[in-house]
């Protein structure tokens, strides 16, 4: 069948090494779905490839997997992992240049070191961006000092992607419910509210140009969009913003459907945000290509609104030329 043209940009990978940031997470998956994961994380050529062939995937955007250099508790060895990620990644990126690019890794632990690392991995490396996922070690990026990342962010024209992470300690609301405290529910909530913080915290309007990415439909941000407004304007606790909190979602934050394939649940991020602050995505190797592309192809979109959400949005964020 003839595939629309996509651009993924949640899609993981797992560089040599970093399997020791996530031995947390893997201790609550069976032993074969991990080694499946792990096959799938460390390929770049056979299995990947041949999904992406098959789904119409032109463009695909890799990140290391979570929870990466943000796990690691010495500022030292995050700086050099962090680095030791981003050429890993340029090595691979090199080796299909037509197919993939590149999300850096930051070491969120040294706001400076950051953006040092940032500016490296764009202008050297060509990446498009940066993925954090989440806090570092229980740290907020509307904490001031991150201006001097937002800042760099603005200045290079690149979009960072918020990836969720677990809250530093489990709410009292999650206990005898494990279930809850990843991404069934909590890793969606905790990621929302890290960017209302930065929402609230007036790092839009510090750095107007600044893009922000969520995924899985926006974490539920879209949808509430009209509340925000209400009850900030009721109990605004003495903060000012430049903007009502619903401008920013879809003028600074943009959204991509990874792993949410509901129809319905686009339908209605489109009509909050508009069709050009959407973007396709996969999630892979968590969620399935196939899926995932059968339904942005099926979704009751008109035909400019699809290609913006599948190829367009995605084309201008991040000075993509696949001509």
């Amino acid at each position: 069948m003839t595939r629309i043209r996509k651009i993924a940009l949640e899609e993981h990978f797992m560089a040599p090494g970093f399997e020791r940031y996530s031995k947390s997470f893997l201790q609550h998956i069976d032993r074969a779905v991990y080694a499946e994961l792990a096959r799938r994380l460390a390929d770049f050529d056979e299995i990947r490839l041949g999904e992406m062939d098959r789904a119409g995937i032109a463009v695909t955007v890799l990140s290391q997997t979570g929870p990466g250099v943000q796990g690691e508790a010495s500022t030292s060895l995050a700086i050099g992992s962090a680095q030791e990620n981003n050429d890993f990644l340029a090595q691979q990126v090199a080796r299909h240049p037509t197919r993939y690019a590149g999300f850096a890794a930051l070491p969120m632990q040294d706001p400076k070191a950051a953006a040092t690392e940032l500016t490296r991995a764009v202008r050297q490396l060509g990446f498009k961006g940066a993925l954090v996922n989440g806090h570092t070690r229980g740290r907020y990026y509307d904490d001031r000092a991150y201006d001097e990342v937002w800042d760099r962010l603005q200045a290079l024209d690149v979009p960072l992607y918020l990836h969720p992470i677990d809250f530093p300690s489990a709410p009292v609301s999650f206990e005898g419910h494990a279930e809850l405290n990843g991404a069934t529910w909590g890793w969606g909530v905790e990621t929302a509210t890290h960017a209302l913080r930065l929402l609230f915290g007036g790092v839009f309007d510090r750095f107007p140009r600044l893009k922000l990415i969520l995924g899985h439909m926006g974490e539920g941000l879209p949808f509430q969009r009209w509340r925000f407004d209400s009850r900030f304007a009721a109990y605004p606790h003495g903060l000012t913003l430049q903007r009502a909190p619903s401008e920013y979602i879809g003028r600074n934050i943009v959204i991509t459907t990874s792993g949410v394939c509901s129809p319905a649940a686009l339908a209605g991020a489109i009509a909050e945000m508009g069709a050009e602050a959407v973007m396709f995505s996969v999630d892979y190797p968590y969620e399935s290509t196939a899926v995932a592309a059968d339904f942005i192809e099926a979704a009751p979109l008109d035909e400019r609104t699809r290609a913006l959400v599948c190829h367009g949005n995605a084309e201008r964020l991040l000075k993509l030329d696949l001509a």
